[in-house]
């Protein structure tokens, strides 16, 4: 578990990540910060937060991802590749032949996550692709940021995915309401972590989703 405590320093600091991670994490913030002069990755207003609002926020997933039973994470949405860039340079020293599938159709988005894949060395797919067009893909996690509502996701991981395990996702102030609206369509079993970034919002990891049938 990520402690909480380190998120009062602009400086990156993970308990028990190795210097070298450590670098390359920062390596990443500095190149989302001067990538987004040109494109827009993140919101202007969360630049000086960076590594609270979205290194963070990313690394912490990683105790719903660094498990025996997952190789291949499918990020949705990509945007700047959090919360997969992060999690792939975690996954470095933990997992060998951890695999990281992209799907942003933004063009500078991806070419954006092409070069940070480059740079940092992880094994990766990025697709410049609609993923709503996309059929029979395969992949252990289901992950996204600040993609589309949990409805939509549901829909995306059974209709275009022909085989997954888990979803994870983010929630807002509202997730409680959310899951409780979803829940009378699907059937799924859902762990749930307390953000250390924010105090009214949750990660979730989704498994068993099956529609119900009325």
């Amino acid at each position: 578990m990520i402690d909480s405590k380190i998120i009062k320093t602009d400086k990156i600091y993970l308990p028990n990540v190795s210097r070298e991670t450590l670098k390359e994490l920062d390596e990443y913030s500095q190149s989302i910060l001067n990538t987004n002069k040109k494109i827009n990755l993140i919101s202007s207003s969360t630049e000086k937060s960076i590594n609270t609002r979205h290194i963070y926020d990313s690394a912490q997933t990683i105790d719903f991802i660094d498990k025996n039973d997952i190789q291949v994470c499918t990020d949705l949405g990509s945007g700047a590749g959090l919360p997969s860039i992060v999690l792939g340079i975690l996954m470095k020293s933990k997992k060998q032949g951890f695999k990281l599938i992209f799907y942003e159709k933004s063009y500078h988005k991806s070419n954006f996550l092409k070069e940070m894949a480059k740079k940092f060395k992880l094994e990766a797919e990025i697709y410049q692709k609609n993923i709503f067009e996309e059929k029979n893909l395969v992949t252990d996690v289901i992950i996204c940021r600040a993609f589309k509502p949990l409805p939509v996701i549901f829909e995306i991981a059974t209709k275009n995915f022909k085989n997954f395990k888990y979803i994870v996702m983010y929630l807002g102030k509202s997730g409680k309401k959310i899951l409780k609206d979803v829940s009378s369509k699907w059937k799924f079993d859902i762990e749930e972590m307390k953000s250390l970034t924010s105090d009214v919002s949750s990660v979730v990891r989704i498994s068993n989703l099956k529609k119900k049938y009325e």
